[in-house]
């Protein structure tokens, strides 16, 4: 096992990406904190891992990640349950506006879109990193995006974010680095599930088109012609949290399917 014994938090972690990375934690050995807004989603899916992995301590916690506070207590919650945290995983995040020309996207978009996908990654990072350079030992993963390897069309406010979250993590590499705790970024890009079938369904609407359509158009660009799957990016997000990546810092490692070769 991979993770044995190790101490993970994972940040949206009950749904889609999120869900299926603390999933493949567990199954690989670790102690999972799932964090998440959705009480319901939390608890349903630590039954889950519970349930397939009985020997793995699961606390799901309700956490607003755009609260300092809350992801303060978060931290606090699983120093005082483990007495360590080894991993940190920010695989929250929001859409923002889709197929919107940036002279036509609100403001309060804007900043919904920069607060949760940069401004929650920046709380959790800064949350961990105390706890992680007293151990000398951590890995933090934080969750891009191929909109944030080039321009994104008509996606602005959310490609915007997945830059910036490039820079925080190289630039926290450079600062934790001495301490031996570990940066990247794992950077999706199409995966299936619900969040790319709202995508699809909205631009497939504001272009006049069918679904059906804009996904062809996805899986043309990419040169394996199919989409990711959750599993995809949690086998990635396992790599990166075990001593597999030891000396791999401050890099981004794409799961794309060849969309940006």
């Amino acid at each position: 096992m991979k993770l044995r014994d190790r101490v993970c938090i994972v940040t949206g972690g009950a749904k889609g990406m999120g869900g299926a990375i603390s999933l493949a934690f567990a199954r690989e050995g670790g102690h999972v904190v799932i964090a998440a807004r959705d009480r319901e989603a939390l608890e349903a899916h630590a039954d889950r891992i519970r349930s397939a992995f009985p020997d793995r301590r699961v606390v799901p916690l309700p956490v607003d990640v755009t609260d300092e506070a809350s992801v303060q207590a978060m931290a606090r919650s699983c120093v005082d349950a483990f007495g360590r945290i080894d991993v940190l995983v920010t695989a929250h995040g929001v859409i923002g506006p889709v197929e919107t020309p940036l002279h036509e996207i609100a403001s309060e978009d804007w900043h919904y879109v920069l607060n949760s996908n940069l401004y929650g990654v920046f709380l959790c990072c800064k949350a961990v990193v105390p706890v992680m350079i007293a151990q000398r030992y951590g890995k933090i993963i934080n969750v891009g995006g191929t909109s944030g390897l080039r321009g994104y069309r008509y996606r602005a406010a959310y490609s915007s974010s997945k830059w910036a979250v490039r820079g925080l993590t190289r630039t926290l590499a450079l600062e934790v680095g001495p301490y031996n705790v570990n940066v990247n970024v794992l950077v999706p890009g199409v995966v299936e599930g619900d969040r790319m079938t709202s995508i699809i369904r909205e631009k497939a609407r504001k272009q006049g088109r069918t679904p059906e359509e804009v996904h062809e158009d996805y899986v043309r660009e990419m040169a394996l012609r199919r989409f990711s799957t959750a599993e995809d990016i949690a086998a990635a997000a396992v790599f990166l949290a075990s001593d597999d990546s030891r000396q791999i810092t401050g890099q981004e490692i794409v799961v794309d399917g060849g969309w940006d070769v």
